[in-house]
């Protein structure tokens, strides 16, 4: 069965009643995640994956357009959205002052239709970033069992939140201890070396797209602290996070685990079977 498509993830600052009518449009198609300002809209998007804002032109007052200015800067790949549920004059200069800032997507639901049309611009399925990941192996290995693919599949999905082989097991259904000696006896390497691997590629990409902190970044791969996230990169790479920023984008660290894990065991990957013998 092929996974169910992820659901857009919305920071939303809103009026009281615009909550309501914009809860009511998310319903099966994106999720909001309400705050009471444009500050506390912006934090969320450091601590948790979030595919856009979604902004009340009511709510654009005080010092909002010149944090929305800062953020459409550091996050270009995350779209702003504007919602105009009014016609006032103060809604009209609040409009024009987000213009100034970067946001260029405007949804006017002061007509039902409007509505409609934000279901539209905010229920489009989020970017698969996995995949970006996920598809070179595949392509790079070409055919395999439906166990193998699988194993690709939940690794490249569930890594970001998995520290622990124990974990990934689990949502395999398999033992660790079964997982391991499998892996051990057809001569690859280990399932913690293969899960420690993807998260790096994780953890490159969230530098790449955004102006993400370290802290923000050891958070978001459920680290235990900062600390944790530069201890574990001292240990795999020898480097502090600063350094690994720096000199590690994606595609080398992508392309590093591609060299390292996947090209030089395609023959095995093509015949093994980490899951179970007929599987």
């Amino acid at each position: 069965m092929p996974p169910a498509l992820a659901t857009p993830t919305i920071a939303a600052v809103l009026d009281p009643l615009e909550r309501g009518r914009a809860d009511a449009a998310s319903t099966g198609s994106f999720a909001l995640v309400h705050r009471d300002s444009v500050r506390d809209a912006l934090r969320v998007v450091r601590e948790r994956g979030v595919d856009a804002v979604l902004v009340s032109v009511r709510r654009c007052a005080g010092d909002a357009p010149a944090l929305l200015e800062q953020f459409t800067r550091a996050f270009p790949a995350i779209p702003t959205v504007a919602l105009m549920t009014s016609h006032t004059a103060a809604d009209s200069e609040a409009l024009l002052r987000l213009g100034a800032t970067g946001v260029r997507r405007v949804v006017d639901a002061t007509e039902p239709a409007g509505w409609r049309k934000l279901r539209e611009v905010l229920g489009s399925p989020p970017p698969d970033r996995g995949g970006l990941l996920l598809a070179p192996v595949l392509e790079t290995i070409g055919p395999m069992p439906n166990g193998t693919r699988r194993f690709w599949e939940e690794l490249v999905r569930v890594a970001p939140d998995t520290t622990t082989v124990r974990q990934l097991a689990n949502t395999l259904a398999i033992t660790p201890s079964t997982l391991v000696s499998r892996f051990l006896r057809a001569g690859l390497p280990s399932p913690k070396d293969h899960l420690v691997a993807v998260r790096l590629c994780h953890a490159a990409r969230l530098f790449d797209e955004g102006d993400l902190t370290i802290g923000d970044v050891a958070y978001r791969l459920d680290y235990a602290s900062p600390q944790s996230f530069g201890r574990h990169l001292r240990t795999v790479l020898g480097i502090t996070p600063s350094e690994f920023r720096a000199r590690f984008p994606y595609p080398t660290v992508r392309e590093r685990f591609l060299d390292r894990l996947v090209r030089p065991h395609v023959g095995t990957w093509r015949k093994f079977k980490p899951l179970a013998p007929g599987r």
